[in-house]
């Protein structure tokens, strides 16, 4: 019995979900169960690494930041920054801890790891990298890539980017990762050589998805506006927080004048001289103390930065799954069309305009030898059409399923990292205008010895 031809506008629908794991799943498990796992996944064979529970017993450490000098790729010289990983082993045979091994590497050699990352995992939150050129800054703050304070906060982030990886209970299995780790030399081949290139969706084929496609899956869609409201929100709070940083440097600094003002008092009292002085160094403190704080400040915003540039990860998932809808409706549509013109042939009846049905009112009617072979060609499409859209289905139902898991650890890390950061802001401010109020306090005392 013929089965039914799958519907042209069926929408792809996620499997049940499986339970989550814990998001440090991939650093947290025994050494023997991930071991015995590590065959398990099905995504990414060619390139998951079998001894893969190294990632168990390991520290990694981005621990130092060079400027160096070189040629690119032009012949022409160039200045840049290269980072040193540190890997570090956690137990030993002794029971102490001992480097097992160190690289250094580029920014541009992260991210052609996290290039490669995105293609092979597409339905992977895969982690982002620190920003390249410094964003939201305030006037004493150096936009120069090549700042040192700059350069720290980034080697801060890219120890981040790797911990984040490490800690994912896939993309921490993979073996360019596990290579980028530990292999200096040839790496950029290893990777080239996977072909991920040749893998990744082009922009313009994405955004053509965007605009084509019949019936996107509400809850990718709803994830497409979040992640850019997640940005805009995230945004303006960055835009904000550097108008304050400068207002806030400003106040600091002029204390400074009170520092100076109560200092040349002290000159022409006897009396209350000492008692003057006194206040103004507490001042002085007070107005130098703002340069550790905004400091600080910059790390905070750094973490924010971090769920900034992670709302785009987030539309990199959705602009995939945009991609597979598309393509399963276009193979839907064709093997529609393709059982149609059979129908027709063997019928005898054009249901619509073609161009085939002009040419048979020009030219006459096609032998039954003929129409036979068409049927014949049509048929073996047709089967070969409903095996693709089966396999596209399948492959659809996978990526919605192993897509909204990650989404959903994505999710718990995101309120997680977010809610601490934003305590500890708080924390930080509080204990800024304690110290503000300790400072004053100092100065009252100051005053009432005079």
């Amino acid at each position: 019995m013929e089965q039914a031809p799958p519907d042209p506008e069926r929408q792809l629908q996620p499997a049940p979900l499986e339970p989550l794991g814990s998001p440090d799943a991939g650093l947290g498990a025994a050494v023997g169960k991930e071991t015995e796992g590590a065959g398990e996944e099905s995504s990414g064979v060619d390139t998951m690494t079998h001894n893969n529970f190294w990632l168990k017993k390991i520290e990694i450490s981005v621990s130092e930041a060079e400027k160096r000098t070189g040629r690119n790729a032009m012949n022409m010289q160039e200045t840049y920054t290269a980072y040193l990983i540190e890997t570090r082993s956690i137990e030993h045979t002794d029971g102490q801890s001992v480097l097992t091994d160190s690289l250094w590497r580029r920014y541009s050699e992260f991210e052609l790891l996290r290039s490669y990352l995105l293609v092979y995992y597409p339905h992977i939150v895969v982690p982002p990298l620190p920003e390249k050129r410094a964003e939201f800054v305030w006037h004493k703050l150096s936009a120069d890539n090549m700042d040192p304070d700059f350069v720290e906060r980034r080697r801060i982030g890219l120890e981040n980017f790797l911990l984040r990886i490490a800690s994912h209970p896939l993309l921490c299995r993979d073996k360019i990762f596990y290579l980028f780790l530990t292999q200096e030399g040839n790496w950029k081949e290893t990777v080239n050589e996977t072909g991920f290139q040749l893998k990744a969706d082009s922009r313009l084929k994405a955004l053509n998805a965007t605009f084509r496609v019949k019936n996107p899956d509400k809850r990718f869609t709803d994830l497409k506006h979040y992640s850019d409201e997640l940005q805009s929100v995230i945004s303006h709070l960055l835009r904000v927080r550097a108008r304050v940083a400068d207002r806030l440097y400003g106040v600091y600094k002029v204390h400074g004048n009170y520092g100076r003002v109560f200092s040349e008092w002290s000159a022409i009292e006897k009396e209350m001289g000492d008692g003057l002085q006194s206040a103004g160094h507490h001042m002085d403190v007070y107005a130098s103390s703002i340069d550790d704080i905004l400091e600080d400040e910059e790390h905070y915003a750094d973490q924010l930065k971090e769920y900034l540039f992670y709302a785009e990860a987030l539309r990199a998932v959705c602009r995939k799954h945009e991609l597979m809808q598309y393509d399963l409706e276009m193979a839907a549509q064709d093997l529609a069309s393709k059982k149609q013109q059979c129908e027709e042939l063997a019928t005898g009846t054009v249901r619509t305009f073609s161009l085939k049905g002009m040419t048979t009112k020009l030219f006459g009617q096609e032998t039954p030898e003929q129409r036979e072979a068409r049927i014949k060609v049509l048929e073996e499409q047709i089967n070969e059409g409903e095996q693709q859209l089966k396999s596209k289905n399948l492959e659809g139902r996978e990526f919605v399923k192993n897509a909204w898991a990650d989404i959903e650890r994505f999710k718990e890390q995101k309120n997680r990292d977010l809610k601490e950061a934003l305590i500890s802001y708080a924390v930080m401010q509080i204990s800024m205008c304690k110290k503000g109020i300790q400072v004053w306090t100092n100065a009252k005392e100051c005053f009432s010895k005079m």
